[in-house]
């Protein structure tokens, strides 16, 4: 049976112009939010550092906090870094080697160079690689200060091959010696700054006690 299309009237306007205007609005909305990760800017570079770890062998999971064969756990407060990477474009990178390196709770890395006592239950560098949708994982302890940096996690990225296509650092907001930082400082602009910064938040539902934070990396 064929049926006659319904009449727009100016009521039947007047009742569905709150409907439109929510789904124009959820429009608009998507439409910002797909432009300001398109429009993301890069991860700056910063430099490797004198203590990108040497030895890679054995265990250099995504979690820094227990390592294979020690009983203990490491010292600190339980940190979650996640976040994705993708491009400029807001193009996830899946397949790319995502890795960390800290010092531990004593402010020492795993490093021949760096000596004196080290907490033996951090695992101090990890590596992972992005899944499908770029995303990336780590469990580690929230950085601390030593002497001449403020608290801060080297991050690189990796592509097939062993060419490092990004090594930068992350830094807690908030910390007052960031602006005591040299590197940090060398950042310039409040736009890179944000992109390397660790906005750390109570994450109980993951782990009691422990802290999340949500970076992403993006590729110039």
């Amino acid at each position: 049976m064929h049926r006659t299309a319904p009449r727009l009237t100016r009521r039947s306007l007047a009742l569905a112009a709150p409907f439109l205007a929510v789904a124009q609005g959820a429009v608009s909305q998507g439409a910002v939010a797909q432009s300001a990760v398109a429009q993301a800017p890069a991860t700056p570079p910063q430099t490797l550092g004198p203590f990108y770890p040497l030895d890679w062998a054995g265990d250099v999971d995504g979690d820094l906090v227990r390592v294979a064969g020690q009983d203990a756990r490491a010292q600190g407060i339980v940190t979650h870094l996640r976040g994705q990477l993708r491009d400029t474009t807001g193009v996830v990178i899946p397949g790319a080697g995502i890795e960390i390196w800290q010092c531990d709770a004593m402010g020492r890395y795993l490093h021949p160079r760096d000596r004196g006592p080290r907490d033996a239950g951090f695992q101090g560098r990890g590596r992972v690689i992005t899944g499908a949708d770029g995303g990336f994982a780590f469990r580690t302890i929230r950085p601390v200060a030593y002497p001449g940096r403020t608290p801060h996690i080297h991050v690189a990225v990796v592509q097939q091959g062993g060419s490092r296509a990004l090594v930068s650092q992350f830094y807690v907001s908030g910390e007052a010696s960031n602006e005591r930082d040299g590197i940090f400082r060398a950042l310039g602009g409040a736009a890179a700054r944000e992109a390397v910064l660790l906005h750390l938040r109570p994450a109980d539902t993951i782990e009691p006690g422990a802290l999340l934070a949500v970076r992403d990396i993006v590729l110039g």
